[in-house]
């Protein structure tokens, strides 16, 4: 069932693929859409700047931008501290946990999403996670996205109020094809978001974990792929 036109939701945005058609996906439901985007000392800090295009592009009532120098703590290659791996295979793609695991970063932006939350009287909160292209993130896994709901429900005004905060993961078990068809029939701005893990300049680079894992959805999904790469 929908929401009411006037209801708030708290979306995560990154301004990658999966946020972007989990925003869509929002305002399919009917609820008013509240970005919240993070930023965090990424390399790929370009992704700031698409989702304040995408919230423009999907009508998001506002984009807020919160800073959280993750870069500090460390321990990512997404923060500065390793390479960015490269050309990786699907197989080695699944095994383990990635370097561009970020320590705490979901945890984080699901507390910060809560609280914004709480603030706007908003009783969800949408997320883009997945785990069949990204298994080895511990953070994305519907485990821990109950755990979240539960530890929201006990330590927030809310919850002490029985005013619970729902974690909406509608992509959590699609196939990157399958993301990406949905968010054909959203009218998705695919052209707005980035997905690579280490741009070079305004091109993806084409080789990371998170470019081959996109080039091959747009690819089985049958539909073009909007965004330029370095590397094809």
């Amino acid at each position: 069932m929908s929401a009411d036109v006037s209801q708030p939701a708290v979306v995560l945005a990154s301004g990658g693929l999966d946020s972007t058609v989990t925003a869509a996906v929002a305002r399919r439901d009917g609820y008013d859409l509240y970005l919240l985007t993070v930023a965090y000392g990424q390399r790929h800090a370009v992704e700031v700047e698409r989702a304040g295009q995408v919230a423009a592009a999907l009508g998001a009532r506002r984009h807020l931008i919160v800073n959280a120098d993750l870069q500090a703590i460390g321990g990512s290659a997404l923060t500065g501290d390793f390479p960015v791996p490269k050309n990786r295979t699907e197989f080695d793609r699944g095994r383990g946990i990635p370097v561009t695991y970020v320590p705490g970063r979901n945890l984080i932006f699901l507390s910060l999403a809560a609280a914004y939350a709480e603030v706007l009287n908003a009783s969800v909160i949408y997320f883009g996670a997945n785990v069949l292209d990204y298994s080895g993130y511990p953070d994305c896994s519907p485990e821990f996205i109950r755990a979240v709901e539960s530890a929201v429900r006990i330590g927030t005004k809310a919850g002490a109020e029985g005013r619970g905060m729902e974690v909406r993961a509608p992509l959590l078990k699609m196939t990157k094809a399958d993301i990406i068809r949905l968010g054909v029939t959203l009218n998705v701005p695919f052209h707005l978001t980035h997905s690579c893990y280490d741009p070079i300049g305004a091109l993806a680079c084409g080789r990371c974990d998170s470019c081959l894992i996109r080039k091959r959805g747009f690819c089985e999904a049958g539909v073009v792929d909007p965004v330029p790469y370095a590397v094809l």
